[in-house]
């Protein structure tokens, strides 16, 4: 019987020593992202599989672009006959205004005749209407052609608008991913016909896992971002590992204790969620269960 109370005495000691091994628990996760399809049509090629490591922007995956392409060489075409058609200004008006510049060199003779009297003011005053004739044509005909230009230009900015949004629908058929990371999950293979919409793949990067740990009120007064922890990772049996961490981000609300997670004081209702950055060695998992001492603990 003393054996008995020996043994259940030992075990209850280790046990809470146990509970006061760790300042808070949690498990690890990371940022995933999933990369879903921006066009509609079917998939040509998506190369990707899941664990591959992937490119920021690099594309893996395409979906069928023909029928856009083949928009963009008729819009192409339009804009190529709209600016066929825009008017040479000065070489429209290069004979009016030589007919002008002699008008002008007349009347120079004419005045310089006059002077000397070779010649009358009625010459010269015909020369003067002759020339706001001719000024006039010149105006009303560089108006004519200025609209017809102005006109032109902006029927083929409008295509050159329609061009960019093609080409924009285009990029879009790239699959590929918006950050560097392992793919997690592939939902879709070559050769299937996609919505826009649909998940084609999720994609974490597992360099930098997070482990997401409880506080209970009482520790958060000595929470600070950027504070360096110590957090152990536990594999299971013996298996388990410590790794710096560093706080990232302190949630400003309490929440309910998660069923599964233990807190220092467990008689805490209410804790804080806290997100601490692990440098991954290749060993860390998401969903794996870590705990976390503060330092000086």
């Amino acid at each position: 019987m003393k054996r008995i109370l020996f043994f259940a005495l030992a075990a209850a000691a280790a046990a809470c020593g146990r509970e006061t091994d760790f300042d808070a628990t949690g498990t690890f996760e990371a940022t995933e992202i999933t990369v879903s399809a921006e066009a509609s049509g079917r998939i040509l090629r998506f190369d990707a599989e899941e664990g591959d490591r992937l490119e920021a922007g690099r594309p893996v995956g395409e979906i069928d672009t023909v029928q856009l392409w083949l928009q963009r060489r008729q819009l192409e075409r339009r804009q190529a006959s709209v600016r066929s058609g825009r008017p040479d200004v000065e070489k429209q008006l290069a004979a009016l205004r030589e007919q002008i510049a002699q008008q002008q060199t007349e009347r120079r003779r004419v005045a310089s005749l006059l002077e000397d009297g070779a010649a009358t003011i009625k010459q010269l005053d015909d020369i003067d209407a002759q020339l706001k004739i001719l000024q006039g044509q010149l105006a009303a005909q560089l108006s004519t052609l200025e609209s017809s230009v102005s006109a032109i230009d902006e029927n083929a900015s409008a295509l050159d608008l329609q061009i960019a949004q093609i080409d924009d629908r285009l990029r879009k058929c790239r699959i590929a991913s918006p950050v560097a990371g392992t793919v997690l999950a592939k939902y879709a293979e070559a050769g299937e016909v996609v919505a826009a919409g649909r998940p084609l793949m999720k994609v974490a990067d597992l360099e930098t896992l997070y482990l997401r740990a409880y506080f209970t009120s009482e520790q958060l007064a000595g929470l600070r971002l950027g504070d360096e922890v110590v957090v152990t990772a536990d594999f299971g049996g013996d298996a388990r590992f410590d790794y710096p961490g560093r706080i990232t981000w302190i949630a400003s609300e309490s929440e309910f204790t998660p069923k599964t997670i233990q807190t220092r004081d467990s008689r805490a209702n209410l804790v804080y969620a806290v997100k601490i950055a692990v440098r991954n060695d290749g060993r860390l998992k998401i969903g794996l269960y870590g705990e976390v001492r503060l330092a000086g603990e």
